[in-house]
């Protein structure tokens, strides 16, 4: 365990950092769900196998696009390889004009996660009924709402279900920003919305409880220079003490308007993307959180290894305590709420079986420790899927206020994609409440206001052909999900 008021020493490690074993002993530990496990990679490989077919599948279908029977053919492989048919228009020019191979691409990812948002209930419940942080945990810590901003780099995509063994909640809500810079405002604005609803009577059950923003940065011990988080040019001091200075600002900005003692609780977590530990900054008894002051869970998995259980627990709240009454740089003042200091006791045990999770499923350490987005999402994330480098997401309103997340996907991109001869597919998507009279019109026109706003951003990009933007929308309170809008539907239509 590195001692608190140090700073943290990025360093080649080895293929299991937080498994190092003695002779005869095994990566298991007590505290470990290892079903939850088997659950998780199940869902993990149905998720990606919907994508990893397309790319092949393209490839066949470019060396035989001159074949007199091409179209049916090439539908037969479709169905047979991605479980979907591909666009008769764009098939049907080939043989004038040749394949249009960019436009395909980004049609079958497109598709591919279509596909996985109206799967997701079926595929999902073996591991969502194991989940023991739910939203029965979060309201007896006393939190009505946990309001989560992770950065938006696709490696956090996994965050709630994998990182937190989290389940999605009405409770828990997650916004993504580029180095996890959220917008001020706007949680201020989260903030008050959801404290009217809790004094209405909207939220049940939770008359006394309170709001926890998280806010969540990333690192990576095997790459620091290069891996870490592009928003902050891989500098993790940059990245951490950045989301910190939002968070205290969002406190600032509620008591200044509201008075002393409204502002949210916070916390600040960062997470290891090389091999999903995270490490929790402990907040002192007036709330404030120092950089230096935090416990990390791959020490904690390696210092229990090998443990009871209840030894195991013991020895976590041990070490919390012990980082919470640190002298130097990581001095506070009184410990951390009871409320609190429960869910982060559960965070970092939960956190265990993720990084056992690593060790069995990916050899101890990803082997892509970097990007590997298949798309950007553009305004409203949907929570139905969460799996680690997947999507990156840039949260927004306009392209303008959303312009910096925005610019970090092109050019995560720009490396994944174009530079290989292959488009940025973009889905812009916003949700809408289907309970409000001429909501979905509204969602349509933000979505094409949007989409236009992100062309017109990178018109080089999109005049040849390397940026494809889909827009879909949601409805929050209905079952349409993920639905697919094209430029020339109108907006009154269904």
């Amino acid at each position: 365990m590195r001692k608190a008021g140090t700073l943290p020493q990025t360093t080649t490690a080895p293929a299991n950092p937080a498994c190092v074993i003695a002779a005869g002993q095994r990566c298991e530990h007590a505290l470990v769900d290892p079903q939850l496990n088997r659950s998780l990679s199940a869902y993990e490989q149905v998720v990606r196998s919907r994508f990893a077919a397309i790319v092949e599948t393209l490839k066949a279908l470019s060396a035989e696009q001159h074949e007199l029977d091409f179209v049916p053919r090439a539908q037969h492989l479709a169905r047979e390889r991605l479980g979907y048919e591909l666009p008769g228009a764009l098939l049907g020019e080939a043989w004038v004009s040749g394949l249009d191979l960019r436009a395909l691409h980004s049609y079958c990812i497109f598709r591919s996660f279509k596909q996985c948002i109206d799967q997701a209930v079926s595929d999902q419940a073996s591991w969502r009924e194991r989940m023991t942080l739910d939203d029965e945990f979060v309201r007896a810590c006393g939190y009505h709402t946990l309001d989560i901003s992770p950065c938006a780099d696709g490696r956090l995509q996994g965050l709630l279900p994998f990182v937190f063994r989290m389940a999605p909640a009405p409770s828990i809500m997650v916004k993504a920003y580029a180095g996890a810079m959220f917008d001020v405002e706007m949680d201020a604005a989260d903030w008050t919305h959801r404290e009217l609803e809790r004094l209405s009577g909207g939220i049940p059950d939770c008359a006394d409880g309170r709001y926890l923003k998280i806010a969540v940065y990333h690192y990576s011990t095997s790459n620091p220079c290069d891996q870490g988080c592009a928003a902050h040019g891989s500098n993790d001091l940059k990245a951490t003490d950045s989301a910190l200075a939002r968070l205290n600002e969002l406190r600032a900005a509620v008591e200044n308007t509201f008075g002393r003692g409204a502002a949210p609780d916070i916390l600040l977590v960062g997470v290891d993307t090389d091999i999903d530990a995270i490490r929790v900054h402990l907040p002192d008894g007036n709330g404030d959180i120092s950089p230096h002051r935090f416990v990390e869970s791959a020490s904690l998995y390696h210092d229990t290894l090998g443990m009871t259980a209840q030894a195991a627990r013991a020895h976590i709240e041990a070490e919390v305590d012990r980082a919470e009454n640190a002298d130097g740089w990581a001095r506070g003042h009184g410990g951390v709420e009871a409320g609190l200091h429960r869910l982060i006791l559960r965070l970092l045990e939960n956190n265990l079986s993720q990084i056992e999770y690593v060790i069995q499923h990916h050899a101890g350490r990803y082997a892509v420790i970097g990007h590997n987005e298949r798309f950007i999402c553009a305004g409203e994330s949907m929570s139905e899927l969460q799996l680690r480098n997947k999507f990156y997401f840039a949260h927004l309103d306009t392209v303008e206020e959303g312009a910096a997340c925005m610019d970090v996907g092109i050019k995560i991109f720009t490396g994944l994609n174009i530079n290989h001869g292959l488009p940025v597919p973009v889905l812009v998507h916003f949700h809408y409440n289907g309970r409000v009279p001429g909501a979905r019109e509204r969602s349509i026109t933000r979505c094409k206001r949007v989409k236009a706003a992100i062309e017109s951003r990178y018109p080089q990009l999109h005049k040849q052909g390397l940026l494809h933007c889909q827009m879909a929308i949601s409805d929050q309170m209905g079952s349409e999900r993920c639905q697919f809008i094209e430029d020339d539907v109108p907006v009154s239509g269904h």
